[in-house]
This record gives structure tokens, sequence and C-alpha cells, in this order.
């Protein structure tokens, strides 16, 4: 049973604080390893040869492989100390990241983010499962306002480094980078985390697969997985061209690149903990409307966009994202009070899964709506692609509103 008459501002232990931040800096490993394609992107189309159809598969496949490993892990997800299941796919993630660094064409590429997504894509679940167990539910507003912040942190530090070190070393020591920096986070949590084992008294599940069963056939479940998997549309679309957008639409050049990205994350850092802290405090549901009516605002003003002054790119994206993270925080607040504790595992992991899957499609959606005549011609139906994008975020509301009433009532 969740205690919820606990002051809202109880303080962390240091145990917990040493967990946030450990989760924090995986966080940031992986979104950079999905996050440095977008910037990376015209540098790969143009050495790899690539069209926009093929990047967007390359992007894709990360994605397509993580929904199907989340699947065929959610009926073990509960069966195992959390700390050793995080281990085991945080190993595997680094080794298909090595692979990514040293793929010399297309075809590799596209393999290595097959293995990388296997592995990577279950480890946000995983993550978020941990978070649910540790931390009371008065505390995970400001507990995924940190965590989250592995998102903008990869904008600031991440994305700015791994394109100076592209622009240097070429675009495989982004990669390297990123290796390097997993395995000093994988040490660190194999001897300071302890084991998260106290859902393995509560299985009644003796079968996988039957567990796996009773958590994709629980209606109140199922509500979650719909919720979550419109929340990952629009930036799976968005985000794989907004390099080539940049360069090739507004004109930033590729030294230029970084700064974007640096202020956008700057933007970031400052508004999630906030986000995160009032999520605590106030009705969720009506924070990610807020959140929601701002993207839609600035998607259809960005995708719109000609040749503008840098100063007034950077602007559009940092209120952009502003939008976009004030729709995260709340929601993955409220999705993750969804289930109980003894299907917590399993329900993470097939919603991470829903979420890859459908980011899958909207990736290669988003390459068949996207087109290019030229490797430096700009790209054609972006506008159009805001629309849909819109339109995605707007279905999203509903969904999340059903899931806000549904945790009310728990």
């Amino acid at each position: 049973m969740e205690q919820s008459t606990k002051p809202i501002a109880e303080p962390f232990s240091s145990y917990q604080i040493l967990v946030i931040a450990l989760l924090a800096l995986l966080q940031f490993t992986i979104v950079l390893d999905f996050m440095v394609l977008a910037p990376l992107g015209d540098f790969l189309m143009k050495s790899l040869s690539m069209t926009p159809k093929g990047f967007g598969l390359v992007v894709s496949s990360y994605a397509f492989s993580a929904g199907a490993s989340g699947i065929l892990a959610a009926g073990f997800a509960d069966k195992f100390d959390r700390k050793k299941l995080l281990l085991f796919f945080y190993t595997g993630f680094i080794v298909g990241t090595l692979c990514c660094a040293l793929s010399t064409n297309y075809e590799m590429l596209l393999g290595a983010r097959i293995v990388t997504g296997l592995f990577g894509g279950v480890i946000g679940a995983i993550s978020m499962t941990i978070v649910t167990d540790i931390f009371a539910v008065h505390q995970r507003g400001r507990v995924m306002g940190v965590v989250q912040m592995g998102f903008a942190a990869s904008q600031v530090l991440g994305i700015p480094i791994g394109l100076y070190l592209a622009n240097i070393w070429g675009w495989h020591s982004s990669f390297l980078m990123i290796v390097i920096l997993a395995i000093m986070i994988a040490i660190t949590i194999l001897f300071m985390m302890k084991p998260i084992d106290k859902h393995l008294a509560l299985q009644s599940d003796k079968s996988p697969f039957l567990h796996l069963w009773h958590a994709l056939s629980n209606r109140s479940y199922q509500l979650g997985f719909i919720a979550t998997a419109f929340m990952s549309v629009g930036g799976f679309m968005l985000m794989p061209f907004g390099s080539a957008y940049l360069i090739n639409n507004i004109n930033i050049t590729q030294q230029e690149l970084p700064m974007v990205f640096m202020f956008t994350g700057l933007a970031s850092i400052v508004i999630m903990p906030l986000v995160g802290k009032l999520s605590d405090k106030v009705d969720k549901f009506m924070l990610f409307t807020g959140g929601s009516v701002l993207a839609i605002i600035l998607i259809l003003i960005y995708t719109n966009l000609g040749p503008i002054p840098l100063w007034q790119v950077v602007v559009v994206n940092m209120v952009l994202f502003m939008g976009i993270m004030s729709r995260m925080i709340p929601a993955t607040t409220l999705t993750m009070s969804v289930p109980d504790i003894k299907d917590r595992g399993a329900f993470m992991s097939v919603n991470a899964s829903l979420q890859q899957m459908a980011g899958g499609i909207a990736a290669l959606s988003a390459g068949l709506i996207v087109t290019q005549e030229t490797k430096s011609s700009p790209l054609e139906n972006y506008d159009i692609l805001g629309i849909v994008v819109s339109v995605m975020i707007v279905v999203c509301i509903f969904f999340v509103y059903k899931v806000s009433e549904l945790v009310k009532a728990k």
C-alpha cells in the first residue's frame, strides 16, 4: 500500500539522493544515445549516402527492436532483482553503442542500432520501476524532474560535445564518448546500489507468460499504454530531422548547431525541476494540458520557419522544449501510478515497448512525409509534419485525462 499521508516536503535520504543521481546519469546516456542521432543526421546522411527514408529507418530500427525486447522482457521483469536486471540490459546497451561507433557503412549502423535498441529500450522502464519502488507517490514528481534532466543535460552537454567531437574526429567519436561514460556509471551501480527485490515476495503468477498476459489484459493498464504511445509520437516525428531542417531550411551552419542544442537544454534544465515540484503540488492533468497547448503553438510556428537569425531559432526552440517538458513529467508521473506493485515491472516494460513501437511507426511515417531532392536542398513537407504532430497531441490530451481520472479513483 502506497503511503500518501507523509508531508509533501519530506526530504530525501542520502541513499535516495545517490539513486536519483545514478538514474539521472543513466538516463543521460540512454537519451543521448538516441538524441545524438538527430544532430548527427546531416553528417550521417551525407557520409553514408542516406536518404530521409533511410535515415528514418535507422531511427525507427532502434524503436522497433526496443519495443520487441520490452514485450519479451515484460513477463520476466518482476521475477528478478531490479538492480541485476538493470545491469544486464545496460551492459547490452554499452555493447550496442560500441558497435555503432565501429560502424563503417549504412548496413552496419542499422544492425548496431537494432542491437542497441534490444537492450536500451528496456532500461527506461526498469528505471521508472525503481523510482516507483523506492519513492513515495508524493515524492515522484520531484524525482522525475531530476531524472528526466538527463534529457536536458544531453542537450546542454552531450550533444554540443558530441557535435564538437564529430567535427574534429568524425561522427564515430560521439558514440565512443557515450560508451566510456556508460561504463563508469555501470561500475558505480554495481558497487553502490542496493538490491531491489521486495516485489519478489508478492508474485503469484508462476509463469512469466501468464504474468505478461495479466498485465496486457488489464483494462486500466491498457489505458496507460495508449496514453504513453501517443506521448511518444510527436518527438519521434520531429526530432530525427531536426538538424537537417535547421541546416537546410533555416540556414544554420554545422558550427552554430551546438549552440541551438546547448541553449535549448539550458532552458530544459531550468524548467524541469520547477515542473517536477509543480507536478507534486497542482493537478497533473491541468499542467500537462497547459504544456500541450504551448507545444502545439510552438510546433506550428517552428515547422513553418524560413531563414531567420540564430537567436530567434534559439528562442523558439527553448520555448518549444519548455512545452514538451511540461507534458512529459506530469504524464509520466500519472502513468507510473497506474500499476500495482506486483505488476510494475511488467507494466513499465510493456509501456516502454508500445512507446518505442509507436515512435518507430512515427519515425517511419515522418520519413515518408518529409522529402529532400538533393543532399543539400531544403526539406519539403515539414509544415505538414507539424500539423500531424499537433493533431496527435490533441488526441493524447484525451487519453491522459482518462488516466488522470483513473489514478484519482485509486
